[in-house]
């Protein structure tokens, strides 16, 4: 893999892959939901990428596994873990992530390489606050909060 499709920061991307898979068990079986092979596999995928993926790269993907699956089953499997805060999906690049704040609600702050497509979620509880803030001034009650910021990442600025 090469160093663009890692995340911004180093870090043992196998132990990531990993730990997101093991907190993706623990959601579903907190809230009594079945997290089956082919969903599982669609999460592991996904976050064996950083860089978000579409739902027919996820597809592919599951052909060169071996598995015949069809558009509607990684529609359905992807909709799964939306529901259960196990993905985010990216809607500028109509493709998914994994959530690295897995079960927890959160505002989701994400820096878009424009040159690469690399995905880093921030953890912003500033910008939370902030758009929390003016949006009860208006008497808004925010139900889910996606904020894309598109941009260079270090490594394709200094390409």
């Amino acid at each position: 893999m090469s160093s663009k499709a890692l995340p911004y920061r180093p870090h043992n991307h196998a132990a990531c892959v990993q730990q997101a898979l093991a907190g993706a068990r623990a959601v579903c079986k907190a809230q009594n939901a079945r997290l089956t092979p082919t969903r599982e596999r669609v999460l592991e995928l996904i976050w064996q990428s950083h860089k978000p993926l579409g739902a027919y790269d996820v597809l592919a993907a599951l052909a060169e596994d071996g598995h015949n699956a069809a558009p509607p089953t990684v529609y359905r499997a992807l909709d799964f873990l939306l529901q259960y805060g196990l993905v985010h999906r990216i809607a500028s690049l109509n493709a998914f992530i994994g959530c690295t704040h897995a079960g927890e609600h959160h505002t989701s702050v994400f820096l878009i390489c424009r040159s690469c497509r690399n995905a880093l979620e921030l953890a912003a509880p500033s910008v939370a606050d902030a758009v929390r803030e003016a949006a009860a001034a208006q008497a808004f009650t925010p139900e889910e909060t996606t904020i894309e910021i598109a941009g260079q990442c270090p490594n394709c600025r200094h390409d």
